[in-house]
């Protein structure tokens, strides 16, 4: 594998039982890129993430990080999911520190990590704050520091703003955008959201309906940092319109292969 190239996956499929909803499939990511999947309901958008964070193994296939084969989780490979999932008796300072504590962090180096993330992500107030008095925003915030403060090589997001309202998802969008500049990380997100991931992606890649393969990959042309107007420029609408088009005629080819199958 290059030195340039942070993630391979070869021959990757998945199945729950008899049903396959993931591949094959064959992708690279560079090191450094910002990554998005998307895809219809079901298309092992999600499943894709957990088999790179070591989550769980594949049925087929193999995937190398870092020039390493993926037999398990490791904290080089940080993921955030759709909810916090915070420790709730722990404070947001401590949930974030949680990670450093356990790799065997020192307090003090611990305590300041957690710091600079937490004012990078904005929520440096409610350090002391416990997770049931934080707002959706506010706890997903808090999970990207504290997926942030290890330092991974490699950040996973799972629908991580999924559950928020659209003027709050748009806050977090333009919040990542941001913190993005602070890590070196390769990042790989898996959402829904054709918009969000053009935003924010260096690359889109488009899973057909399950099982989920490649149908088109689109590279982003925008520079970073990228600015909330964006979004309304010609060429923006233009990618986006190119990504919803391989959106559905994947979704129209799966129909009609489904119609052919023998009832």
């Amino acid at each position: 594998m290059s030195r340039d190239t942070a993630v391979t996956l070869s021959a990757i499929a998945h199945s729950f039982g008899d049903l396959g909803v993931l591949g094959p499939l064959e992708l690279t990511v560079a090191r450094g890129e910002f990554l998005t999947l998307v895809g219809p309901s079901g298309c092992g958008k999600s499943t894709l993430l957990r088999l790179i964070a070591g989550l769980v193994p594949p049925t087929a296939g193999g995937i190398v990080v870092d020039g390493a084969p993926v037999t398990g989780p490791d904290p080089r490979r940080g993921m955030v999911f759709q909810q916090p999932a915070l420790f709730p008796w722990l404070d947001v300072a401590a949930n974030v520190r949680f990670g450093l504590d356990e790799q065997g962090v020192s307090r003090g180096e611990g305590e300041r990590r957690a710091a600079d993330w937490l004012a990078a992500v904005d929520i440096a107030d409610f350090a002391k704050a416990l997770p049931a008095t934080l707002s959706g925003g506010m706890a997903q915030r808090a999970a990207l520091a504290r997926a942030l403060a290890p330092e991974p090589d490699l950040l996973l997001l799972d629908e991580p703003f999924g559950a928020l309202d659209s003027l709050t998802r748009r806050d977090m969008q333009i919040l990542l955008e941001r913190v993005r500049q602070h890590t070196s990380a390769t990042v790989i997100l898996v959402t829904h959201d054709v918009e969000e991931a053009l935003f924010l992606a260096d690359r889109v890649v488009v899973l057909s309906p399950r099982p989920g393969r490649i149908v088109a990959e689109v590279a982003v042309p925008f520079p970073h940092p990228r600015e909330d107007a964006l979004r309304l420029s010609t060429d923006f609408l233009a990618a986006r319109a190119d990504i919803e088009a391989a959106l559905a005629a994947s979704r129209a080819v799966s129909a009609r292969e489904s119609a052919l199958l023998p009832g």
